[in-house]
C-alpha cells in the first residue's frame, strides 16, 4: 500500500470550541456539523482540550434536572487529548485506533496548533480508496 498521510484525508475545518463557550452553544455546533466531537482551542488556535457528544450529554442531563444551562466548555472538556501529526501514515493511525478509544483525533503541527481533525470514517475511506486502487492495478 502506498504511503497515505493523515493530511491528505483530514478535515481542515473541523467544528471547534473555546473554553468560555456555553455547553448549549457547543451542542448546537456539534449538531449542525454532524460531528461526534471536536477540539477546544485557544485564541491562537492552539489545542487545549477536546469536547465530545458524551461530555455534552452528561452536562445536558444535569442541566435539564437542575434547570440551569450556564455550564462552560472548560468545565466538561477533556484536557488530556490524543492528537496526531499531519505526516502520520493512515495505516499507523488505523493501528492506533484499534487500541485507543477516540473516534475523532485532532491533527496538530509540531507546536500544538490545530490543523484539522480526522475521524475513523475518514481513515476507513482512505484505506478503502487505496485497496480499490490496488485491485485495479493487480487486475
Amino acid at each position: 500500500m502506498e504511503s497515505l498521510k493523515v493530511s491528505d484525508y483530514m478535515n481542515p475545518r473541523p467544528v471547534t470550541f473555546t473554553r468560555d463557550m456555553t455547553v448549549a452553544l457547543a451542542v448546537e455546533r456539534l449538531l449542525q456539523a454532524h460531528q461526534t466531537g471536536g477540539p477546544v482551542i485557544n485564541e491562537h488556535r492552539k489545542l487545549v482540550g477536546f469536547l465530545s457528544e458524551q461530555d455534552c450529554l452528561t452536562k445536558m442531563l444535569e442541566s435539564s434536572y437542575y434547570r440551569e444551562q450556564v455550564a462552560r466548555v472548560a468545565e466538561i472538556m477533556r484536557t488530556e487529548v490524543l492528537s496526531i501529526k499531519p505526516y502520520m501514515s493512515i495505516i499507523e493511525l488505523a493501528q492506533q485506533m484499534l487500541h485507543e478509544k477516540p473516534k475523532v483525533y485532532p491533527v496538530v503541527d509540531d507546536d500544538g496548533y490545530l490543523l484539522g481533525s480526522i475521524t475513523r470514517s475518514q481513515v476507513l475511506h482512505a484505506m478503502d480508496i487505496q485497496l480499490h486502487a490496488g485491485y485495479k492495478r493487480a487486475g
